[in-house]
């Protein structure tokens, strides 16, 4: 048997990093060899998540000690955090793969704009790989640090690259209007997820100024072989987990809906993680709750010479650990569902 590989997790405590471990414990051919939590240093993982009592997790400490040895480090950091992390990494020779932000932008300008920050060492950006596998799978193999997409922009350019890409659309006036459950918003509480002002409602955040909107742009412009400027609207469901996309772009064909879905399932034909919903069926969060799917539906309205997509997918998951493992498992060519094969719970 091939020898497993060490991972460390930098952030283990926060929802992503949390459900990082949940995957990687039972991966065929990893070991965790270390983790991470300001807040928890020193402390065991099971005390903060009782889930994983008895499972023989490393002791939390800080990131220094957690990725010695590490052949992958995954930092699940709030922006601005990754990149010392990423300069250890490259010095030891590991492969990092960052969940936050600070390597998914090509353009400082604009990681400048949306993130008030700068890019403090910018070589190490020309090694990142912005890493949403359907769509990127061979530039992953050659990586020196995959950026693993944000949730809203994995569910959007799964959605909307084909339609780009075969010319079905507009290139402007696109439209998302996105619904994510709670844990999108991370663990640290806050009066907008606190639950009597999330439950029984539902509302729209940070409209026009989502730090996801540059990402989006960002992997349609390669799509659309032209800068794509859009609307992108997210608003906060009242469920622990999902992502749900409708999205709404002008038609540009008068090739008819079933033969637009049938690009859609040729264009995914190979993609195990990405299923089309056959015509009629709008697809549905509880149908890809708690594993790696994205479920995408296709719908026009005739009146309107509208394309409706619908797209859905565990925020947790493909939005985040999931497709962190996807990339890491690709990188080290592991079969590509290798620890990721679970079905949704469906209820």
């Amino acid at each position: 048997m091939t020898k497993k590989i060490k991972a460390a997790i930098v952030g283990a405590t926060g929802y992503a990093g949390a459900e990082l471990v949940r995957l990687l414990v039972t991966h065929p051919m990893v070991e965790i060899s270390g983790l991470s939590s300001v807040s928890f240093e020193g402390k065991e993982i099971c005390e903060i998540y009782p889930n994983f009592k008895k499972i023989g997790l490393p002791t939390l400490t800080d990131a220094d000690h957690a990725i010695e040895d590490a052949d992958v480090v995954f930092a699940s950091l709030p922006h601005g955090l990754s990149e010392p992390i990423a300069e250890k990494c490259a010095e030891s020779g590991a492969l990092l793969i960052d969940l936050g932000a600070d390597f998914r932008l090509e353009s400082e300008e604009e990681y400048s704009e949306w993130y008030k920050k700068t890019f403090d060492k910018p070589t190490l950006h020309e090694g990142a790989v912005y890493a949403l596998p359907e769509l990127f799978r061979e530039k992953i193999k050659d990586a020196k640090i995959i950026a693993n997409p944000g949730c809203y922009p994995t569910a959007a350019a799964l959605a909307l690259y084909p339609a780009l890409k075969n010319g079905f659309i507009e290139k402007s006036g696109i439209i998302i209007d996105a619904k994510s459950g709670v844990t999108g918003a991370g663990r640290s509480l806050t009066q907008t997820t606190h639950y009597p002002e999330a439950n029984e409602s539902i509302s729209a955040y940070k409209v026009g100024a989502h730090r996801h909107t540059p990402e989006i742009e960002q992997t349609l412009s390669y799509a659309a072989g032209e800068k794509i400027n859009l609307v992108f609207v997210p608003h906060l469901l009242p469920v622990n987990r999902g992502i749900e996309e409708t999205i709404y772009a002008r038609l540009a064909t008068d090739k008819s809906i079933d033969e637009i879905r049938q690009a859609y399932v040729d264009f995914y034909i190979d993609e195990q993680f990405v299923r089309i919903e056959p015509s009629g069926v709008s697809a549905q969060i509880r149908n890809v709750t708690r594993s790696n799917y994205c479920d995408i539906s296709v719908h026009v309205d005739k009146r309107t010479n509208t394309l409706i997509l619908c797209s859905c997918i565990d925020n947790m998951v493909k939005g985040a650990a999931g497709q962190a493992i996807q990339n890491m498992n690709i990188y080290f060519g592991f079969e590509e569902d290798c620890g990721i094969d679970m079905l949704p719970a469906g209820f």
